[in-house]
């Protein structure tokens, strides 16, 4: 099978072009400025790209240990199947190495934040010489209002990574369910391919057969097929006889 028609080279393209992507996404995401808005933003897609990515490069994988079992079937050879595991196994950890980046930035802008929340709540709380008394209460209600936006934010971006293992179990379940069919449609075309083999072999027994009869019938004299007739008719009255009236 030519890289061409094997589906192994259809999907590592498809895989490649994906991460071509992410690493494009993952440099503007390095050159791109610290506002909240647009950084968590990206960070999101950057993540959820990563896996999608690792759960296409883990079912390429279970493709790979299924062909492995058994690779003539598949027209390919131990030296293909290295390959293929090589060019998985490096695919994984240019997702990783992302992956682990983004989280690890994230982290710092989710400490920072909070630092910057904490020096604004202690200038808040410095008294001022000429209105000590009517700015604590307004400091107090600033210092709330900034800490719970930010525990809120803190909250929806640990929900969504919640929802994203879920996402990410549940997908990977669904692919372990297709890689079951999969198999189990390989299995059901290996027993037809079997059978029509045995057909095919049966088809040509028989076709030898009728010749053979053919030519016997064609050599013996007209007497001679009278005979074989009317032996036979006595032979089915006879078989009829002991199958049905006995």
């Amino acid at each position: 099978m030519s890289s061409a028609q094997d589906p192994f080279y259809i999907v590592k393209e498809e895989i490649q072009e994906s991460i071509d992507k992410l690493q494009s996404s993952f440099h503007q995401w390095e050159r791109i400025s610290c506002d909240m808005g647009d950084q968590v933003h990206l960070t999101k897609d950057l993540l959820a790209a990563c896996e999608s990515i690792e759960w296409q490069v883990d079912e390429l994988d279970k493709a790979i240990s299924v062909a492995g079992r058994d690779p003539s079937w598949y027209g390919i050879d131990e030296a293909e199947l290295e390959k293929r595991r090589r060019w998985t196994s490096t695919a994984r950890n240019q997702v990783g190495n992302v992956k682990k980046a983004v989280v690890a930035g994230r982290e710092v802008n989710i400490s920072g934040t909070a630092s910057v929340s904490g020096m604004r709540r202690e200038l808040m709380r410095m008294p001022n010489s000429q209105q000590a008394d009517k700015s604590n209460q307004y400091t107090q209600d600033n210092d709330d209002f900034i800490q719970s936006e930010s525990d809120r934010q803190l909250l929806l971006i640990k929900q969504q990574d919640e929802e994203l293992d879920e996402l990410s179990i549940t997908i990977g379940r669904l692919g372990g369910v297709g890689l079951t069919i999969h198999e189990e449609l390989l299995a059901q075309e290996k027993i037809i391919d079997d059978l029509g083999m045995e057909m095919d072999s049966t088809s040509n027994r028989l076709d030898f057969v009728q010749k053979k009869v053919a030519m016997v019938m064609k050599k013996a004299s007209a007497k001679g097929q009278l005979m074989m007739i009317l032996f036979l008719v006595v032979l089915f009255i006879i078989l009829f006889v002991l199958v049905f009236l006995t």
